[in-house]
């Protein structure tokens, strides 16, 4: 924080600087180095690299330059080429698994359950350049690295362009990054079910077949796992080039799970902050430089806000960094004007800032409510690394998610205040307060789609469940007898839309875990969410999670957990 002129910390600070604000400049270069973080516990990776196709000669210098990331960054490397390594038990040993240039189909039935249970259950995946030209008669495999390839022209020099500037793969690149490598073109293009990182100016080079939107750097949530791949690294040199380590290092480090990212698919954002400072202005003293495409904080107190346009229901994002406990926060829904009190005592401020009480740190709403500490403090990575806020409001509603991890969810009841049209604005705290920002985007929404709830016993099919009598239910009864392994699908219930799910439940047992599927029992997770002993099987609370990816089709619940009954589901209910 922040209430801008309501307190400054007593902490020693560097003089007041001067005031600056610049036109951004369109980098091409490589950003500054990031600072130096704390070290990752230590981890193992798998490196499986077996070929039934083509196969690549950078195989061995690209397996060396992935040990040599691993020697210095606290991870351990086991290469193999053979495909019985993919059990549960042995891939229950590695935060990660790297296919790295594997052709044809590498393995057999049990091996790509192994696989697919793992990635599901929490692990991390990792496909390198013909990763994507991998097992073609395994649907789910298309899922997992996000497209298959599809053809190639010579190599040549093209350019990257780099949509991502946040992720721990891309935050060292300048918006447009000129090398030499092969670029594949996919057979489908990835962006409705991942979210892009880099792509190709197909204008750059001769060969591309993408129509002109060419991802070849993505990620995005799988199950409870994580999923990155790169078209990037045919060649040798391609291993030896620093700027491609680095982007290596930090799929590796996504993948494991130690560098949090917003991987959800994202489309149909307008940009409000690419470099360019049209129609901003600054509120109050201080300000911010423009340069490399990152607005920097300078000086204090003040707001500097988004003039041209004002907001009722959207869904904004931005990624900001702060090198270490300083301090400054997003404003939302307040009027115009040219007093930065005015968006302090008529909006509402998310806040970012590492050390403060409960509702003044990072996530909380500031001054009115705190984020969920835990699932902020899982989502969040460290001072010097790039974060990224999604704040999302609708109607009163407002909803704030942390590298793609929802943290905080808070409706207004002050007359004084309404989210419901407003501006929005960035604080320059204090001289210290060294926040950057970049990519500050936003995709306004309809109206908001009603809630559909289901009885939790109106399934179509399942295994193992049965109804149950409870009086405190609704209709008075549960989908209950849920034990580890069961199941129910629910064919009039679709998740085309869906962005939360939430349900009923009540245990007097084990309680366990519900996960959220698309289309059959065995289909993609979308969601998954804890059920906690509630007190007896006649004592109800209300689980939720937000669902990832773009999940369509009818609704499959799937349970697991200890032995016996687990817990009861009452009703569920899908939000838009």
């Amino acid at each position: 924080m922040s209430h801008l002129f309501h307190r400054l910390r007593a902490r020693p600070r560097s003089a007041v600087a001067a005031l600056a604000l610049a036109l951004g400049v369109a980098g091409t270069m490589l950003s500054p180095a990031p600072q130096a973080q704390a070290a990752d516990p230590a981890y193992q990776v798998l490196v499986f690299s077996k070929t039934a196709g083509f196969r690549h000669d950078s195989i061995p210098v690209a397996t060396q330059a992935i040990r040599d990331l691993g020697a210095a960054n606290s991870f351990t490397v086991t290469a193999t080429e053979d495909s019985a390594a993919f059990t549960a038990l042995n891939l229950a040993r590695f935060k990660a698994v790297v296919f790295l240039s594997t052709t044809g189909d590498v393995l057999d039935a049990a091996q790509q359950t192994a696989l697919q249970g793992y990635v599901d259950g929490g692990g991390g995946f990792l496909g390198v350049h013909a990763a994507a030209d991998t097992e073609y008669d395994w649907p789910y495999y298309q899922q997992l690295v996000g497209a298959w390839f599809k053809s190639h022209p010579a190599i040549q020099q093209a350019t990257v362009k780099t949509e991502d500037r946040a992720h721990a793969a891309t935050s060292h690149l300048g918006p447009t990054w000129s090398r030499t490598d092969e670029w594949y073109n996919y057979r489908t293009n990835p962006r409705s079910t991942a979210h892009v990182l880099q792509s190709l100016d197909e204008g750059s080079y001769s060969g591309g077949e993408m129509a002109g939107d060419h991802p070849i750097t993505w990620c995005h949530p799988q199950g409870t796992g994580r999923s990155f791949y790169t078209g990037l690294g045919h060649t040798q040199e391609s291993y030896a080039d620093p700027a491609f380590r680095t982007l290596l290092l930090g799929g590796i480090r996504y993948a494991a799970g130690f560098a949090k990212a917003d991987c959800r698919a994202e489309t149909g954002y307008t940009p409000l902050y690419d470099g360019s400072t049209a129609g901003w202005s600054q509120a109050g003293p201080g300000g911010f430089v423009s340069a490399d495409a990152t607005l920097s904080a300078q000086g204090g107190m003040g707001l500097y806000w988004y003039q041209a346009k004002q907001y009722a229901s959207y869904s904004l994002k931005l990624d900001w960094r702060m090198p270490g406990d300083d301090n400054s926060g997003v404003f939302v829904g307040f009027p115009a004007s040219g007093d930065p009190n005015s968006a302090v005592q008529q909006g509402y401020e998310i806040q970012i800032d590492a050390t403060d009480s409960a509702d003044r740190t990072t996530g909380s709403v500031y001054g009115f409510k705190s984020a969920d500490t835990a699932a902020r403090d899982g989502a969040l990575n460290p001072p010097g690394s790039w974060n990224t806020y999604e704040i999302r409001v609708e109607g009163e509603r407002l909803q704030v998610f942390l590298n793609g991890v929802r943290i905080n969810d808070f409706t207004n009841t002050d007359p004084v205040r309404s989210l419901q049209q407003g501006y929005i604005g960035i604080q320059n705290h204090a001289a210290g307060d060294d926040i950057s920002f970049r990519d500050i985007r936003i995709k306004e929404l309809g109206p908001s789609a009603p809630a559909t709830t289901y009885e939790g016993e109106s399934y179509t099919s399942s295994q193992g469940v049965q109804a149950a009598d409870h009086a405190p239910a609704s209709g008075g009864r549960t989908l209950g007898y849920i034990e580890n392994g069961d199941w129910a699908g629910y064919a009039q219930a679709s998740l085309t839309g869906a962005r939360t799910f939430s349900a009923r439940v009540s245990s007097a047992g084990a309680g366990g875990t519900l996960q959220i599927r698309s289309g059959s029992a065995s289909g993609p997770v979308v969601g998954s969410v804890s059920v906690p002993n509630t007190g007896g099987w006649e004592t109800f609370a209300t689980v939720s999670t937000a669902l990832t990816g773009t999940p369509s089709g009818p609704v499959f619940l799937t349970f697991s957990g200890g032995s016996g009954s687990l817990f009861d589901v009452d009703t569920f209910t899908l939000q838009q």
